[in-house]
């Protein structure tokens, strides 16, 4: 199979790459890629949309948690980008299992190509990653995008949350209870999650 070239002409392995047509004769390209084969100007396209997505409440941390896995893309025929979301690898112990988790972040749509399906088709890609790769899926979602995760079959966490940081098991009972994809864990037992900068969740 030859490599996918993506909008910077480098040749790559390991990218999937779906032409979508809309109305109005417009085409979008729905892409897929590590982190490791998007070139510079893809990353800051990617990280200047979160900014524009959510009117600069987007941290620098929020963006580092988004890098290092395999994320989603969606151009318009002009190279434009869309849509962008992030999937990485995180830690869980729960009920005495350390579970390999598919972390979604940086989920974002031009706030003027909203509410078209773009989002969801970058979940859909998501999603994929996650079923093929990771024991389940998290996420933490803004009230906004909550009702995108929950239609498509995300469930949300019941039980207590805490993170296993520098100074041991800390309980975080103010944090929003993450959702949660494709596995149905015992909710009397904690969710106990691998420490980072920034936001734990």
């Amino acid at each position: 199979m030859a490599p996918t070239l993506p909008p910077s002409g480098r040749a790559q392995i390991g990218v999937r790459t779906q032409i979508w047509p809309e109305y109005g004769g417009r085409v979008t390209t729905l892409r897929t890629a590590h982190t490791c084969d998007l070139d510079p100007a893809e990353l800051r396209a990617a990280r200047a949309l979160m900014d524009e997505a959510f009117d600069g409440d987007f941290s620098d941390h929020d963006w580092d948690h988004g890098l290092g896995g395999m994320h989603a893309l969606v151009h318009d025929d002009s190279g434009l980008l869309l849509a962008h979301g992030s999937v990485v690898q995180r830690r869980i112990l729960h009920d005495g299992r350390s579970l390999r988790v598919g972390y979604v972040e940086a989920v974002a749509v031009r706030p003027d190509r909203q509410r078209q399906g773009l989002g969801g088709r970058v979940m859909g890609a998501l999603e994929r990653v996650i079923d093929g790769a990771y024991a389940l899926g998290a996420l933490s979602a803004s009230d906004e995008g909550q009702r995108l995760y929950l239609g498509r079959g995300w469930q949300e966490w019941k039980g207590a949350v805490a993170v296993l940081g520098p100074g041991g098991a800390t309980p975080l009972p103010d944090e929003e209870p993450p959702l949660l994809w494709g596995v149905d864990l015992d909710p009397s037992y904690e969710l106990l999650f691998d420490w980072r900068d920034g936001d734990i969740l």
